[in-house]
C-alpha cells in the first residue's frame, strides 16, 4: 500500500530543506585565508606599501576583505616589538605571514615559526642576513623579495660625490638601533674613502636625535648628507625633509618616497615594485606553492630621482651628466 503525504507535511518539509540545504553549502565552503602583515613602520606612511601589496595579492585572484584577510602588525620603528608581534601572528594561525620593510620582521618570523609560510621584503642581503640559505633555492619556509638596497650605498656615494664635487666631507645619518647599521657604515665608508671624502657619522634613533644630528652636521660644515635605509627614517621622512631643507643640506634619499617629498635625490630599485612582488608572492603561496621552490627576487633596474626645484632652493646646479642620466626629474 503506497504512503502518501499531505499537502501541509510536503511544504514544511520543502521548507526545512530550503533552510537546511544553505546552511550546509555555507558550512562546506573554505574559510577565508588570512594572512598576517608584519612591517617595522607605521601604519600612517605605508598607505602606498599595502597598496601595492594588495595589487601584486589581486594579480593572484586575492582581493583583500572579499576572498582573503589581513591582520596588520607594526612596530611603529622600534626593532624590539618584532618578536611579540610574529608570535601573535604565529598565535593567530595566519596562512602567511608577510614581512616587510627590512630583514628585522623577516627574522622575528622566522625565528616565531618554522611552519607557517613567510615571505618577506628587505633592503639587504637576505643570505648575508641569515633569513634564507641561496636566493635560488631558499630552504624551508621562507623566501621573498630583496631590492639590494645596502650594497647600492657606495653609488649613492658617487652620485652625491658628482653632484658636489668640491666636497671633501659628507655625512652619514644612522639609526643605531638597526641591526644591520655596522655593516651600513662599512660600506658607505669604504666608497667615501675611495673618492677622498670625509665621512661624518651621525646617529639618530629618536626624533629628537634627528634634530640634534643636523644641527651638529652644520656645526661641522658637511657639505651632504646620505641617509641610510632604515625604517626608522622611512616613517619620518617628512621629518627629514624638512630638516633638510632648514639646513640647507644636500642630501640623497635611500628611496623616492622623500624626493617626491621635496627631497633633493634619491637612488634605489623601486619600492612599490617590491611591495607588489611580495603580494604575487603570498597570493602564489595561498594557492598551494612552497616557499622553498619560489626563489628569491630581486630588482634588475635602479631609478636615479632627482628634484629639480629643490636643487635650485639649495643653490645647486645639476651637471647634465646627472640630468640624463635620471629616471625621473621632478621640477
Amino acid at each position: 500500500m503506497a504512503i502518501g503525504i499531505g499537502r501541509r507535511e510536503f511544504v514544511t518539509a520543502l521548507g526545512s530543506a530550503a533552510i537546511t540545504w544553505p546552511l550546509a553549502a555555507r558550512a562546506q565552503q573554505p574559510a577565508m585565508p588570512v594572512v598576517g602583515f608584519l612591517s617595522v613602520r607605521s601604519p600612517d606612511t605605508s598607505a602606498e606599501m599595502r597598496s601595492a601589496f594588495h595589487s601584486g595579492l589581486k594579480e593572484t585572484g586575492y582581493v583583500v576583505d572579499h576572498n582573503v584577510a589581513i591582520e596588520h602588525r607594526w612596530a611603529e620603528g622600534h626593532f624590539d616589538r618584532l618578536p611579540a608581534l610574529a608570535s601573535d601572528l604565529v598565535r593567530r594561525q595566519v596562512a602567511v605571514i608577510a614581512a616587510l620593510g627590512s630583514a628585522a620582521p623577516g627574522r622575528a618570523a622566522k625565528a616565531a615559526t618554522s611552519l607557517i609560510p613567510i615571505v618577506f621584503q628587505t633592503g639587504s642581503d637576505p643570505v648575508q642576513d641569515g633569513l634564507v640559505t641561496s636566493l635560488n633555492r631558499p630552504s624551508g619556509n621562507i623566501t621573498g623579495v630583496s631590492r639590494m638596497d645596502v650594497s647600492l650605498a657606495p653609488k649613492r656615494v658617487e652620485l652625491l660625490h658628482e653632484l658636489l664635487p668640491k666636497a671633501t666631507a659628507i655625512g652619514l645619518l644612522l639609526n643605531q638601533t638597526n641591526p644591520i647599521a655596522e655593516f651600513q657604515m662599512q660600506e658607505i665608508q669604504e666608497a667615501a674613502r675611495s673618492l677622498g671624502l670625509q665621512l661624518d657619522v651621525l646617529k639618530a634613533g629618536t626624533e629628537r636625535e634627528l634634530d640634534t644630528a643636523f644641527a651638529s652636521l652644520v656645526q661641522q660644515r658637511t657639505s651632504a648628507l646620505v641617509i641610510a635605509n632604515d625604517p626608522f627614517f622611512a616613517n619620518r621622512r617628512e621629518q627629514l625633509v624638512a630638516l633638510a631643507a632648514r639646513h640647507a643640506v644636500p642630501t640623497m634619499y635611500p628611496d623616492r618616497e622623500p624626493v617626491a617629498a621635496g627631497g633633493l635625490m634619491s637612488y634605489a630599485a623601486n619600492l612599490l615594485d617590491s611591495d607588489r612582488q611580495a603580494g604575487v608572492y603570498v597570493g602564489r603561496i595561498l594557492k598551494g606553492e612552497k616557499p622553498a621552490n619560489l626563489s628569491v627576487m630581486q630588482p634588475t633596474k635602479f631609478e636615479l630621482v632627482i628634484n629639480l626645484k629643490t636643487a635650485k632652493a639649495l643653490g645647486l646646479t645639476v651637471p647634465q651628466t646627472l640630468i640624463v642620466a635620471a629616471d625621473e626629474v621632478i621640477e
